[in-house]
């Protein structure tokens, strides 16, 4: 793909810069873990992984993630719909939560917003409700805070808790070489790289204007919720021996670091990428080494697992409406490479 088109950090996310503050603010973080010594809060996770567990009484552990929805919010206000970023929130937290194999039971949303507009709000939490009820979970509680010097439009997000028993527990630990890459498909852009991706279709396309490669809007195709995969990860948790779980989000799939530093994703048979995306890239010259590291390209969530478990994670999968096949393995060379590329 041609040399020099945009990237995303030409549009102010510097995914690089991001990861090197995560890892500084980290380290102050930890400090804080010496608080909790006992058994009863100890936080048995390093920061960096998708959810922080920290222990209960007993064999159950307490997961906890906060996520929300970014620069969605701004096509959103845009064209006055917000009846979907409600469920984009969830999505963020929930997918997160089952990556350590945690089942997500409840979440509290944060609504900041610039004026107190009635329906606008209802609609924002008629997404929370829908997405509440795909999850699975409870919404037991929020804020809602209205400040007009400070936010223009609204911004969403939630902080959300799960849990799991520790012998149940998915770390990446468990990842041999040799294990299968299993990869779910997305529902479309879900609620990553849209500062990219606005950036390059907004350039052509108003929001209203419908595409006919994409046989919608573009605004219609940006608003497409994010999938939320929590019923068919936890059947395959109950059904299959699964080493790793991966939400791809921000970064892509160099998320699949986070499961092993020292291993090697070696993704070749990814799926047809979804219009959207041959859109964003063929409009802003964007490499695929770029595309790879913004977007999830068809893919939302992998699923590392023996060859052995293939038929009951494809089957776990289906029987939930979510397509799932192989898309790769894991290698004893370090790093993520996509199709040939490097992703990491």
């Amino acid at each position: 793909m041609t040399k020099g088109g945009l990237t995303y950090s030409k549009v102010g996310v510097d995914i690089d810069r991001v990861k090197k503050s995560h890892r500084t603010i980290a380290e102050m973080l930890r400090e804080t873990f010496q608080v909790r010594k006992n058994v009863l809060g100890r936080v048995v996770t390093e920061i960096g992984h998708y959810a922080g567990l920290i222990e209960l009484k007993g064999d159950t552990l307490l997961a906890l993630h906060t996520d929300g929805v970014g620069t969605k919010t701004i096509v959103a206000s845009n064209l006055r719909r917000y009846d979907t970023v409600g469920i984009d929130c969830v999505a963020m937290n929930v997918n997160d939560l089952i990556c350590l194999g945690a089942e997500p039971i409840a979440m509290l949303d944060y609504l900041a917003i610039d004026k107190p507009q009635e329906r606008v709000i209802e609609d924002i939490m008629q997404g929370l409700v829908v997405g509440a009820r795909q999850a699975g979970i409870a919404i037991v509680g929020g804020e809602t805070a209205v400040m007009p010097e400070l936010i223009n439009g609204f911004d969403l997000a939630a902080m959300s808790i799960g849990v799991v028993k520790k012998k149940r527990v998915v770390t990446g630990e468990k990842i041999q070489v040799g294990d299968v890459i299993y990869g779910m498909a997305s529902s479309g852009i879900h609620s990553n790289g849209l500062t990219l991706a606005r950036r390059v279709l907004l350039s052509k396309y108003g929001l209203s204007q419908r595409v006919p490669e994409l046989n919608r809007t573009i605004g219609e195709e940006l608003l497409e919720p994010t999938r939320i995969y929590v019923r068919p990860v936890l059947r395959m948790l109950k059904r299959c021996e699964v080493h790793g779980l991966a939400h791809i989000t921000g970064g892509a799939f160099s998320k699949l670091r986070r499961l092993g530093h020292e291993l090697g994703f070696q993704i070749d048979e990814m799926p047809e990428p979804h219009a959207i995306f041959k859109l964003i890239q063929r409009l802003g010259k964007i490499t695929n080494r770029e595309m790879y590291r913004t977007f999830n390209m068809g893919v939302g969530f992998c699923v590392i697992a023996p060859r052995s478990e293939e038929q009951e994670i494809v089957k776990a999968a289906e029987r939930e409406g979510c397509e799932c096949h192989e898309v790769g393995k894991v290698t004893g060379k370090e790093g993520v490479t996509v199709k040939g590329v490097r992703a990491d």
